[in-house]
């Protein structure tokens, strides 16, 4: 059984007077982008930061988090895929009456959405700050959207007033792309370490619904949209090699896969802190794109030390609690995982408490939380700055 570690650091007021940050985020489902900036907004908020959040799409899981939390959300009624100038209209009228300091983009088209919408004339002259929160995409694989919102984020890199990335090899990616931002940030994401925790109970309750083999049989959870870069197919290839293991697939589209009988597809899921506290190991199969994975850390966080894919950062967050392995190579993970699976109780349990730990100190969603409030006080007091160079 997992002991229980130091919590996150306590939260601290960022010090000078009070700002407002207005989110514009593409939709609130439940990605990990909505999910980190629903997290910092509703349980690690900074003192003398207030916030206000505008998705482009309308609904999400994440949208009715933050209301029932007190933020303040709205949408612009679109489509996904379907642009309209009113919507840029409409944002820059939230923009001027939500009163903010400062715009924070959240991906590609809130960002672009931000950026556009904040030049137009009825938009207050504030800062536009970028989020960037994937790697290297293999834009072959997806609509000529996604190419036309990379490009045209390339050429409009130099607007904003600095740009965030949740990786390492986020930045690494995009300024291979041709982005050429001001300012170039990194922050890690953070999580929640208090609703990811190791639960004894909710382990006991969860693994007799998923039929398993024997109450000994290892789980393997993938926290995982059905999208290309998220490669089920090598998670499921792997899986076959392992037939003494289960497989969790959570997730949209999950539901979908082939059927196999050591996989249990289940799907998009409201309680994966109840199914990952079932689980033994977590997963990340990704072939490209990833830039920090929530998932991982969601499972690390567990207490489930981790097998990923050496995408994006999964090394920084994985570190030496688990093993990194190619992309694309079902061998390689499945022997990663058979590794995992084969040590001794006391050398697993050793890990899984590291795992946890490395969470815990690493990636703790206050200090994400902090890193954003400090980060915008600056790029605020920067801005003012030149502002009143200009004047002179």
């Amino acid at each position: 059984m997992l002991g229980r570690l130091a919590g996150p650091p306590k939260r601290r007021a960022v010090t000078g007077r009070p700002f407002k940050v207005l989110h514009v985020i593409t939709e609130l489902g439940l990605g990990g982008a909505e999910s980190m900036l629903t997290g910092m907004l509703t349980k690690a908020p900074v003192l003398g930061v207030l916030s206000e959040v505008v998705s482009l799409v309308p609904g999400g899981a994440n949208r009715d988090r933050l209301a029932e939390a007190g933020i303040a959300v709205s949408d612009l009624g679109l489509d996904r895929g379907r642009p309209r100038l009113g919507a840029l209209l409409a944002l820059a009228g939230r923009i001027r009456d939500s009163g903010a300091d400062l715009v924070q983009g959240w991906m590609y088209h809130a960002n672009l959405a931000a950026t556009l919408a904040a030049a137009l004339p009825m938009a207050p002259r504030i800062p536009v700050v970028w989020g960037i929160r994937c790697s290297d995409m293999d834009t072959s694989r997806y609509g000529w959207q996604m190419r036309a919102a990379i490009a045209g984020s390339a050429r409009l890199s130099g607007r904003p007033a600095g740009v965030i990335a949740n990786s390492h090899a986020g930045i690494a990616a995009h300024r291979a792309l041709g982005f050429h931002p001001r300012r170039f940030d990194y922050i890690a994401n953070g999580l929640d370490a208090e609703r990811f925790r190791p639960d004894p109970v909710a382990r006991t309750d969860m693994r007799t619904p998923l039929n398993l083999p024997t109450p000994d049989t290892p789980v393997l959870a993938v926290v995982a949209r059905v999208d290309p870069m998220k490669d089920h197919g090598n998670f499921l290839a792997a899986l076959d090699r392992l037939p003494g293991a289960v497989g969790l697939a959570i997730g949209k589209g999950t539901e979908a896969l082939p059927d196999r009988p050591n996989l249990r597809r289940l799907g998009p899921r409201a309680d994966v802190p109840r199914l990952l506290a079932a689980a033994d190991f977590i997963v990340n199969s990704s072939a490209f794109g990833e830039g920090f994975s929530n998932a991982l850390a969601e499972g690390m966080a567990m207490g489930c030390p981790a097998v990923a894919t050496n995408v994006g950062d999964a090394r920084v967050i994985v570190g030496e609690t688990g093993h990194i392995v190619p992309p694309r190579d079902p061998a390689a993970l499945a022997a990663a995982l058979a590794k995992l699976i084969a040590e001794e109780p006391a050398a697993r349990e050793a890990r899984r408490l590291a795992a946890r730990r490395r969470i815990e100190t690493e990636f703790a969603l206050d200090r994400a939380a902090e890193a954003f409030a400090a980060l915008h006080r600056e790029i605020l007091a920067e801005t003012r700055a030149g502002i009143r160079a200009a004047g002179r």
